[in-house]
């Protein structure tokens, strides 16, 4: 181990264990932990950044940032639009009391490449909700 790579590698050891912790549950979505981990990291920063801790809010974005190199690339804006409309078109979707089998059917298209909080603020622009 290099000196100066000592965080990354206590962060990718942090990962390994929540990958091992799931694995063990009966979990076998590696992509919902790396997404899950990704986002703690996110909220940790933010709640640093807010106690005014500045430097521990970049360790904990240095270590979000890690992680996100491990995750599937995201889908474009106009990629998800595209399987949202498909989806609203499929389902036959016509206002904000349809949201839920919008969502039920682009979630597995979208298949870990897009945040459910980004979905959902997509589908909901489209359906006027």
């Amino acid at each position: 181990m290099r000196s100066g790579e000592r965080d990354k590698v206590a962060a990718l050891r942090m990962v390994a264990n929540a990958l091992q912790q799931d694995a063990k549950s009966g979990g076998g979505d590696e992509v919902a932990v790396l997404r899950r981990e990704r986002k703690r990291r996110l909220e940790a920063a933010e709640a640093y950044r807010d106690g005014g801790s500045p430097d521990r809010a970049a360790a904990e974005g240095a270590e979000a940032t890690l992680i996100e190199g491990y995750l599937p690339e995201e889908l474009s804006d106009e990629d998800l639009g595209k399987l949202v409309g498909d989806a609203v078109d499929e389902a036959g979707a016509e206002g904000p009391g349809d949201i839920g089998k919008v969502m039920g059917a682009v979630m597995p298209k979208v298949d870990g490449r897009a945040d459910g909080r980004r979905v959902s603020d997509a589908v909901r622009e489209r359906l006027g909700a």
